[in-house]
């Protein structure tokens, strides 16, 4: 990935975090016939490694688990905020016409060699925590023993543990840093007009960049 040096983000718990907000990953391994694409949730262990382990399962028939590279390393990638920025969003536009659309967007890309784990409490271990962090939020949260145990164990034998130590994770951070201070706020501002959460969110990242100015 290209990454201008002032796009770079390397604190881990920045990316850490973006990960927890935006859990579904883009795992892409090199396979017998080709890349091999898939889209799964994954944790994030962050005391495992000096950039954290993750943690995810596919469904048993997927070949992918069988597949994977075991000597070139994966490539996870997770997707943060992203928007389109049209140049009329610049003041300086009015002054130079020197403006062209561009999108900004957060993303990180973790790397390492998976292993998979088939144990039955790990593996009961792994949905369990999956399923309690995403049901938190919830006014009525589903837990994994409202089911019954027999179904349980069958879903279980359905599926097979990944876990990615990773051995490097890289942040890149494009929110209109190129731009003067005046047009990343009036950025900021004609997204928190837009009124969608995809707009203000991306809204928020670029403040955080100017540090809140």
């Amino acid at each position: 990935m290209y990454i201008p040096a002032h796009c770079q983000e390397s604190h881990v718990s920045v990316l850490h975090a973006l990960i927890e907000a935006h859990p579904l990953g883009t795992w892409v391994t090199q396979g017998d016939e080709g890349l091999i694409v898939n889209h799964l949730p994954f944790l994030i262990d962050g005391s495992r490694g000096d950039f954290g382990t993750l943690i995810g399962h596919v469904a048993r028939p997927n070949p992918v688990w069988k597949q994977f590279s075991r000597t070139v390393p994966s490539v996870v990638v997770f997707q943060g905020a992203e928007s389109y920025i049209s140049p009329s969003w610049y003041p300086s536009k009015a002054e130079t016409g020197k403006a062209v659309p561009t999108w900004n967007y957060a993303v990180v890309h973790g790397r390492g060699l998976p292993m998979v784990f088939e144990d039955r409490e790990r593996l009961l271990a792994h949905v369990t925590r999956l399923t309690d962090t995403h049901e938190a939020a919830l006014e009525n949260p589903w837990h994994v023993t409202d089911a019954p145990a027999d179904f349980i164990d069958a879903l279980l034998k359905g599926i097979v543990g990944v876990e990615i130590p990773l051995t490097s994770l890289t942040g890149k951070w494009k929110v209109s840093q190129n731009r003067s201070d005046g047009d990343r706020r009036h950025v900021v501002q004609s997204l928190e007009e837009q009124g969608d959460d995809r707009s203000r969110a991306m809204a928020a990242l670029i403040e955080q960049s100017r540090g809140g100015k």
